[in-house]
């Protein structure tokens, strides 16, 4: 052989042995990623190839699997109650992907998770078509239902987040506006249409596809005077909340020329204590106590109830939730500002329902989860849910003080309208403003509470308002108005069956 010829023969020989590389190097090590790619067409035709499994609400599924003759992929997914639900299923499109519970369990769902390998297996030998398993929320129909009909009734933004507070279990997760995830579960340019009209922000009115009790932080204002009460009697600022306090009315901010009000007037705030603050969210208090507790036992009271931290756990997946933030370096004004829930502090409803729910369990936070049980196609359990104490929050003797101010505040205050007969309800209103130019802005409206019945039920309930599209004067904005009727009605649902 000449010697060209043998230069081109040891090239080739090379290419070849480069591909048989590659070939192994694909099917050893690659495989598995490149099953999984998103963008492997195979993939998809597999997850659409038969029905899914379904999401379950009180025992019955509120998704379903529609065949669709002909095309591409053979099932399309439905929805019942699709914009009642769609913060907690997310949606499970042809084109668009997923989200939330339908992306976090899709391998259950769908037939593909490892523990269905025995099905899978036999299947090949019977032609039995793939099953999918079914994922069993903790949500409770009537309490989600009373809470997206009260934010719809009222036209607002809002969300509503309502847990049990002996065990964790998310009893309601409602955000709206919301959306249907069937308009845009197949892979149709009008379905594909609809999905870029829902993220639109500047096009679509009210961010629908928003979930606003899991993802989006807002000041969380008079709300958080809770936790402020909580420290200032966790670190001996105050001992006595019946006890006159020095706080003045209008109070001034350290190291300011800033003089803050109560809507309650300066005669009923002024050196008001700690009890009668918060029946009548007087903020001179709560900024004084901020302001001597200083920021590092301000924070620290805050991280114990979840602040700054990833508090829903890693198996949440798509679940999981924004975290809620108090900023460190804060300077004095800064801190005293964020006693009464303004300044750099920002909460996720999820949040504020964690702490009034660690309130109402005498200290004791639970992490929250929303997925009671996974079941295979044949029903046999594959995982369960227990519940788990994130920490003890507060002492035992805290704990039975702020929930006496609570429940007066409920009873003699300005959360009343929460108020059920036969129920222990105790209660906070909260109004927050956006940021520092607030002028020409509408504040939010939060309410928080919580309820307790004669045979040992809880429950305990985060409302949030963004009134921005509303048609209501800013003099009418209050959570005690707007959000203790929602809250009400959430905790009759659960309280009252």
């Amino acid at each position: 052989m000449n010697r060209p010829l043998r230069h081109i023969a040891v090239f080739c020989g090379f290419l070849v042995l480069a591909l048989l590389l590659r070939t192994n190097w694909l099917q050893l090590v690659e495989s598995e990623e490149l099953s999984a790619h998103e963008k492997n067409r195979r993939v998809k035709i597999e997850q659409f190839s038969t029905p899914r499994g379904n999401i379950v609400v009180d025992g019955s599924p509120i998704t379903g699997s529609k065949s669709d003759p002909g095309m591409e992929f053979q099932y399309k997914r439905t929805y019942k109650d699709g914009p009642l639900y769609a913060p907690v299923t997310g949606y499970a499109s042809q084109a668009q992907g997923m989200s939330l519970l339908e992306k976090t369990y899709d391998s259950v769902l769908s037939g593909q998770d490892d523990r269905f390998a025995f099905q899978q297996f036999t299947g090949m030998l019977t032609a039995e078509k793939r099953r999918g398993g079914d994922v069993i929320t903790t949500i409770d129909s009537k309490a989600q239902k009373a809470g997206y009909k009260g934010l719809k009734d009222l036209d607002a933004r809002g969300a509503v987040v309502a847990l049990d507070p002996k065990t964790g279990k998310v009893l309601a997760l409602v955000s709206t506006p919301s959306y249907d995830p069937s308009e845009f579960s197949g892979n149709t340019f009008k379905e594909g249409d609809r999905y870029l009209s829902l993220v639109d922000k500047k096009g679509k009115k009210g961010k629908p596809m928003a979930n606003r009790p899991l993802r989006e932080t807002y000041p969380p204002g008079s709300t958080f005077k809770i936790l402020t009460a909580v420290a200032a009697l966790e670190h001996g600022v105050v001992d006595d909340i019946d006890a006159p306090s020095e706080a003045e009315s209008p109070y001034q901010l350290p190291l300011s020329t800033n003089r803050i009000g109560s809507e309650a007037g300066d005669a009923v705030c002024g050196k008001a204590s700690l009890k009668t603050a918060m029946q009548y969210s007087c903020n001179n208090v709560f900024l004084d106590a901020a302001a001597k507790l200083g920021p590092d036992k301000m924070r620290e009271t805050a991280e114990k109830f979840g602040f700054n931290k990833d508090v829903y756990s890693e198996e949440f997946g798509d679940m999981l939730a924004t975290k809620s933030l108090y900023p460190k370096g804060l300077d004095k004004p800064g801190t005293a500002l964020t006693g009464m829930g303004q300044g750099s502090l920002t909460s996720t409803p999820m949040q504020m329902a964690m702490v009034t729910a660690a309130i109402a369990n005498d200290g004791k936070l639970m992490q929250p989860y929303i997925v009671d049980e996974l079941r295979g196609p044949d029903l046999s359990t594959l995982e369960k849910n227990e519940p788990r104490q994130m920490s003890q929050a507060i002492s035992e003797g805290t704990v039975q003080k702020v929930q006496d101010m609570m429940e007066y505040t409920a009873k003699e205050g300005s959360a009343q309208r929460a108020l059920i007969d036969g129920v222990t309800v105790g209660g906070k209103t909260g109004t927050a403003q956006r940021g520092v130019d607030v002028k020409d802005q509408v504040p939010y409206g939060w309410f928080v509470s919580y309820g307790k019945n004669d045979a040992g039920d809880q429950v305990a309930v985060a409302v949030f308002i963004d009134p921005t599209e509303m048609d209501i004067s800013r003099s009418d904005i209050s959570g005690g108005r707007l959000g203790a009727p929602i809250a009400r009605s959430v905790m009759e649902a659960v309280l009252q069956k």
